[in-house]
């Protein structure tokens, strides 16, 4: 690789003007900073920048010679879309040097907008392969912030793969959970994460508790606080990755903060750059950026897997609490009646009285048949298994193919959340089997962008999950385009703003109405760090089940998957049966029932098949039939009249 110093870009952040100017002074060849609303930063109303500040921002930075990025990289519901339309075209007038974006609404508006400004994939995008790369390209993005699980030389692979110019963050405060896959905040509090809102319950205190009889493995302490990035001391491994653009968080942090630290690593890269084999680190800057940190240093995922070191378990360091653990709420909460009360059900707003698929995600074959006994019309198999549950085979696809189709059943083959290069390989390699199935599956559920576009090239249908964070009725154009046949909609969505999108969706929509649900995904192993026990000689331990227990007594089952990621549980499972009819306009509703034995799974799918039934010949809804369950049961998201704006 030539090094010279058009080699590296050094990306500082900016929330105020003083925050700008200070970035740049100390050497940033580019900042990125977002306007008063759509970003990932919105919780203070004196950070960002108006419109006539913004152009005046840009202004200064293109005097400097340096580069402006505005973000809009946070999700953008219905209501939203015309706010959007007004401030692209603005952005179009004054001319940032790239758009930062998460949701595909705004990459469809761009085009048709016909805004001549560069675009950027944001880490919420949670691009991790190739291929979703591969998709990314035909819509002009010419550099993508890869996930912050992705080693360097993930990175380096990626990179040498698709010849994409990456941004990787190199300095400050990291999400524990995949990017765009925590909808803890969202669902709790209705402020996303995913909108610049979270108000971090990863940074709150739990125990481990084993959930077989209740014991304490590890008492309380901050189990998720992850540590901030700090790559000041690998500099050599980034720019050897062949990463382009060394991204350093922090537009809430004061203007001296961000002076700091772009000075530091901006001599450190010049340093390299002008000599890499004199290079040495410099001790005594090291020591000013840690002795002015905010919480302890990790590198993350950057050049090892995380251990306990890498989470500042005793809090001490967390610069600020946004919120503490509340109970939450039960499946009959009087604000979620009240709210529903007020609203009416979608198929009178669009005057569709179809009765709606009934689907079930399940873990086995045994409750995949249950499922579809008890009247399912199509079921999700495959994708994560949960210890100590096996993995799919092709003979359990096959069998329950052939069992499905005999009772005019659908069988939807899931896919794992998220594909890295062995994920690919193996996902590949399943698609080139299953569509040389005599009896072939009717769809394929996919979570990722690379995985829509790996399942496209065998020419199999598909369907995109939660994971794609549909918030709006532009990104379901999006999708159709792209070849998805039905989508499966945001769990953060209330029920005005779903409405919303189902009524002006170009694509069936899916809605979750029943199950157990994932708050986060994440690559780090809870369990290992926290549960003292010989990998190796008690390898049984992995097979158990536990829990995160909050300080609000809740708790939240841990499960992990082959790939080894924890995914984290609400408390309550979700359950709509009170307010079905509301629901019964979409094109289909989902029970979420991979953690459900198969009688459960057939007690659940038959009440649900029965007052669909009834509903959609204009009866009654039948009488609540969870009472042993009522204290597990909880209405998710529902209880807020909207996600808060962004």
């Amino acid at each position: 690789m030539q090094l010279n110093r058009n080699s590296v870009e050094l990306l500082a952040p900016a929330g105020t003007e003083e925050a700008l100017k200070a970035a740049i002074s100390a050497g940033a060849d580019a900042v990125y900073l977002g306007g008063k609303h759509f970003n990932m930063r919105v919780h203070k109303n004196d950070f960002n920048f108006d419109d006539i500040a913004l152009k005046k921002a840009i202004d200064f930075a293109h005097d400097k010679n340096v580069k402006l990025y505005v973000t809009i990289n946070n999700l953008i519901s219905d209501e939203e879309l015309p706010a959007l339309r007004d401030y692209l075209l603005y952005l179009n007038e004054i001319k940032p040097d790239a758009l930062l974006v998460q949701d595909f609404a705004i990459i469809k508006l761009i085009r048709d907008l016909k805004i001549n400004i560069p675009i950027h994939a944001s880490i919420m995008m949670n691009i991790h392969n190739q291929y979703a790369v591969e998709l990314l390209n035909r819509y002009g993005i010419t550099r993508v912030v890869v996930s912050r699980e992705l080693s360097l030389d993930q990175v380096h692979l990626l990179k040498f793969q698709t010849g994409i110019e990456t941004e990787y963050f190199i300095h400050g405060d990291m999400c524990i959970s995949e990017s765009g896959q925590c909808i803890h905040s969202g669902v709790i509090f209705g402020q996303s994460g995913n909108r610049g809102r979270c108000l971090k319950p990863c940074r709150w205190r739990y125990a481990l508790i084993d959930e077989s009889n209740n014991q304490v493995i590890d008492d309380f302490s901050y189990k998720m606080a992850l540590k901030d990035m700090c790559m000041y001391r690998n500099i050599p491994e980034l720019i050897n990755a062949g990463i382009y653009s060394f991204k350093i968080e922090g537009r809430m942090r004061p203007p001296e903060f961000i002076h700091r630290i772009v000075s530091t690593y901006r001599e450190a890269i010049d340093r390299y750059l002008a000599d890499p084999t004199g290079y040495t680190l410099d001790e005594a800057a090291y020591r000013s950026l840690f002795d002015n940190r905010a919480r302890d240093f990790t590198t993350v995922f950057a050049l090892n897997r995380t251990t306990v070191d890498d989470i500042g378990t005793t809090g001490e360091r967390e610069p600020r609490f946004f919120s503490k653990p509340v109970i939450e709420p039960v499946f009959d909460d009087k604000t979620a009646a009240d709210i529903f009360a007020g609203e009416s059900p979608i198929n009178e707003t669009i005057n569709k009285n179809e009765r709606p698929n009934l689907s079930v995600r399940v873990a086995t074959v045994e409750a995949a048949k249950s499922a579809i006994e008890a009247g399912a019309d199509t079921v999700y198999c495959g994708g994560e298994a949960f210890r100590p549950q096996s993995v799919w085979s092709l003979k359990d696809y096959q069998d329950i193919i052939d069992f499905a189709h005999s009772k005019s059943a659908k069988v939807i083959i899931n896919t794992p959340r998220t594909t890295y290069q062995r994920g690919c390989s193996e996902l590949k390699y399943l698609l080139s089997k299953l569509s040389i199935f005599e009896n072939k599956p009717d769809g394929i559920l996919v979570s990722n962008l690379g995985s829509l576009v790996l399942t496209k090239k065998f020419n199999l249908p598909v369907r995109t999950d939660l994971s794609f964070n549909l918030f709006n009725h532009e990104a379901t154009q999006f999708l159709k385009d792209n070849g998805v046949e039905m989508a499966a909609a945001s769990l953060e969505l209330s029920y005005s703003q779903l409405k919303s999108m189902i009524v002006n969706a170009n694509l069936p929509i899916e809605v979750v109405v029943h199950g157990a649900y994932e708050s986060m995904i994440c690559d780090h192993d809870f369990i290992n760090m926290y549960n003292k026990f010989d990998r190796w000689s008690e390898a049984d331990a992995l097979n158990r089940h536990y829990s995160f227990k909050d300080e609000a007594g809740q708790m939240h089952r841990i499960r992990i998957d082959q790939f080894g990621r924890s995914h984290i549980y609400f408390a309550k499972d979700l359950c709509l049966y009170n307010y079905l009819k509301y629901f019964v306009g979409a094109s289909s509703l989902r029970i979420e029932a991979q953690l459900y034995s198969p009688e459960q799974v057939a007690f659940i799918t038959r009440a649900y098949r029965h007052a669909i039934d009834e509903l959609a010949d204009g009866k009654a809804l039948p009488a609540f039939p969870f009472t042993d369950d009522q204290a597990n049961l909880g209405i998710g998201v529902y209880r807020f009249r909207q996600s808060m704006d962004s």
